[in-house]
């Protein structure tokens, strides 16, 4: 035996592979700590979120005794910046575009009510709130974040699509109890 038959020569096609393995398992790392790193700023968001209810609960008696305008305005605001961040970490832990919307919907809504801006401006947030409702009836793809990156179905969409079959059921008039 020479020494050739010893060592075996890799060939071009089996360097590519390994190449590409290598790449392959290095974005799947690359995925997981990009999917770790939103996890941790989702708990940085919910305990933020936490503190932030916190003067919600203390006004709570001003608002009973007393509750003139600027502070019902301030808790509003408050209240509804704290709405915005719970659907925000919905959004990051779902991954669906569902969510997305629900974070601009609340978000629109937010500047609507606590803002104190011109006619047109509210007329744009009412077209903006109509549009986002116009794409998550018609232009919504279910296919398009589907899954979560495990696998498994978004929760939303699953609920969605219970319900859905929930309604069907009760309007099939073959489906009755005698």
């Amino acid at each position: 035996m020479n020494t050739d038959e010893k060592t075996r020569r890799l060939t071009r096609a089996e360097l590519h592979n390994n190449e590409e393995r290598i790449k392959r398992a290095f974005r799947d790392q690359l995925a997981e700590l990009a999917s770790l790193l939103e996890v941790l700023l989702a708990l940085l968001v919910l305990i933020g979120l936490i503190l932030g209810a916190v003067p919600l609960v203390k006004w709570m008696p001003g608002l009973l005794e007393d509750g003139n305008a600027v502070d019902v305005s301030t808790f509003l605001q408050r209240a509804l910046d704290v709405v915005i961040g719970i659907e925000f970490i919905k959004m990051l832990a779902k991954h669906s575009p569902g969510s997305s919307l629900e974070v601009l919907l609340y978000a629109i809504a937010r500047h609507m009510i606590v803002g104190h801006e011109s006619a047109v401006e509210n007329l744009l947030s009412v077209v903006a709130i109509g549009l986002i409702f116009a794409v998550r009836k018609y232009f919504f793809v279910p296919s398009f974040g589907s899954t979560l990156p495990g696998g498994k179905p978004a929760p939303d969409l699953v609920a969605q699509s219970a319900a859905e079959n929930d309604s069907d059921s009760t309007d099939d008039p073959d489906n009755t109890f005698v």
